[in-house]
């Protein structure tokens, strides 16, 4: 029995466990995330799991913009002699980073082939993260992909593919949203809140609710809007409700109100836009 937080050694020929990549990730600090992966490696040796780190090194780097590391990191993953699910994980990541670098259709390629391979592999979590990915890089395509991700997570029987229901839903509601379709938006944005509220963590259901509320402002539905911003502004402090309350508060005739929030959301978003 190993000691509490001893990891124990990687067989060569073993996938990294899910639970353990998770452990390593935090999105919101490439940079640590970096660190995790290149201490991991260390004793990772040179088999499947290894290749896996490697291509989650390269996104970690990428989220930092050295775009070229990221590349040269994935170059040294001969795709004939990786199983598929780490040509699946290459090809997503590659088009991770042309997708950031501006480069979409090349990105679009990318994620349409890792798609196509990680259905191939029977890799429900991987198809749906390229659904997911090629619904943002081909937006013209968006509600198409997005209804492909979706059937893959309705038909997986993993349960961490569920996870990703949230996400589609929610990013399809974006782009609702930015080409002024509201009412569909809202719906995307409702079916988002539900996965979340299923499998998603506090802070993905409080930003859900945020999306939710401001697809009603923009339906005119201000009092409903304003009811929700108010809640989530009880909770933890986020420019983005204040930022929110202040252009509801406005529009409902209460100027002074809004005033006080649109000030507070420009001291903790420095000047965030709307």
């Amino acid at each position: 029995m190993r000691t509490p937080g001893q990891e124990p050694p990687h067989h060569p020929d073993a996938s990294l466990d899910p639970d353990r990549l998770d452990e390593l990730w935090d999105f919101g600090d490439p940079a640590g995330s970096e660190r995790r992966f290149r201490d991991e490696l260390v004793s990772a040796g040179d088999g499947i799991a290894a290749a896996e780190l490697r291509t989650q090194l390269a996104r970690a780097l990428g989220l930092q913009a050295r775009y070229d590391e990221a590349d040269r990191l994935l170059d040294d993953l001969d795709p004939a002699s990786c199983p598929p699910m780490v040509g699946v994980r290459r090809d997503l990541e590659r088009g991770r980073l042309r997708n950031s670098s501006g480069d979409r259709p090349a990105a679009v390629s990318l994620f349409r082939a890792a798609l196509e391979q990680a259905l191939a592999a029977g890799e429900d979590f991987l198809a749906a993260d390229a659904a997911h990915m090629l619904a943002i890089a081909d937006p013209d395509r968006a509600a198409e992909w997005t209804r492909r991700g979706l059937a893959v997570v309705e038909a997986s029987t993993d349960p961490r593919c569920a996870r990703w229901a949230g996400s589609l839903h929610n990013n399809l509601g974006w782009h609702r949203h930015d080409a002024g379709d509201y009412p569909w938006a809202l719906a995307e944005f409702d079916a988002a809140l539900t996965a979340y509220r299923a499998v998603g963590t506090a802070e993905q259901v409080r930003i859900a609710r945020w999306s939710v509320a401001r697809c009603l402002r923009s339906l005119g539905r201000l009092d409903e809007a304003l009811a929700i911003q108010t809640e989530l502004a009880a909770g933890p402090s986020d420019g983005y409700v204040d930022q929110e309350l202040g252009e509801l508060l406005t529009a409902l005739g209460r100027p002074e109100e809004g005033a006080v929030h649109r000030a507070a959301a420009a001291r903790k978003l420095g000047g965030g836009k709307d």
